[in-house]
């Protein structure tokens, strides 16, 4: 009797188990096709209907602009941690002097884009879908539509473009601030001089190194304000519900953040 309680427990457990994750991939699908297709239509508008570039810059300025601080304490501890470590165990077979070439590539291949991209779905991202979440618990967005205003076109489409852009712009600024890091250090710390730590730098980056970043950047910059603008317009229940979709879209995005990284190092480096 026990050996059959047994059997059937775990038969509903198994099945509990096949239950809920059918459940968690219907609902990825879900969500996964619902930012797609906020995309198409944000896409769609842009290149048939005229920008608001008064809204644009605005948006240029919030996503931009204002996270520079930020971008810069993260991009120069990061570089001049990434120095001290790799100091650390280059010092190992008395290679110092090859601390500069490792800090250009971490920084301009993946730390930079990532971690710039990181920063600003954890600061804009949040913003971006509390601020629509707010707007569509309110029935401001049904009031844009009552007065046969596009949602898509008055607020997608001016954050899509000036994330698109203003990443590209943050991902240099990192990666210059990321070397600055690594440069203090090594000549200071490391006792490299300032002509072999640039001179190397120089050598050691190429075109391929420096774009494969930046690419990745213009895709980050459109999943960060693609995933705050759906996650914003799917809120509902009021000011919990806004919570809710905020906590969710940075969530997500930083997700799909590591995951684009990922499938496009291997892309560029491996195919």
């Amino acid at each position: 009797m026990s050996h059959r309680l047994e059997t059937l427990r775990k038969t509903v457990s198994l099945r509990h188990w096949l239950g809920g994750f059918g459940r968690q991939s219907l609902n990825f699908a879900y969500h996964a096709g619902g930012i797609s297709l906020l995309f198409r239509d944000a896409v769609a508008t842009l290149f048939s209907t005229p920008l608001r570039w008064q809204t644009t810059l605005d948006q240029m300025n919030r996503i931009g602009v204002t996270s520079l601080p930020l971008v810069f304490l993260t991009a120069l501890f990061t570089g001049m941690v990434l120095s001290l470590q790799s100091a650390y165990q280059l010092r190992l077979f008395a290679a110092e002097q090859f601390t500069s070439d490792l800090v250009a590539l971490s920084i301009t291949r993946e730390l930079g884009p990532v971690l710039t991209a990181m920063v600003v779905a954890g600061r804009v991202g949040a913003s971006i879908a509390a601020e629509i979440g707010t707007m569509k618990v309110t029935e401001q967005v049904d009031a844009l539509r009552s007065l046969a205003t596009d949602p898509v076109r008055y607020l997608v489409v001016p954050r899509l473009v000036a994330g698109f852009f203003m990443l590209f712009f943050l991902t240099i600024y990192a990666d210059c601030i990321g070397m600055l890091g690594g440069y203090l250090v090594c000549v200071f710390k490391l006792g490299i001089s300032s002509h072999q730590y640039v001179k190397r730098t120089i050598e050691i980056l190429m075109i391929k190194d420096i774009m494969t970043g930046l690419v990745k950047a213009f895709i980050f910059g459109a999943v960060i304000t693609t995933v705050g603008c759906y996650f914003g317009f799917r809120t509902e229940g009021g000011a919990e519900g806004v919570g809710r979709s905020t906590t969710t879209a940075v969530v997500v995005a930083l997700i799909l953040i590591i995951a684009l990284d990922c499938f496009f190092t291997a892309f560029f480096y491996f195919f």
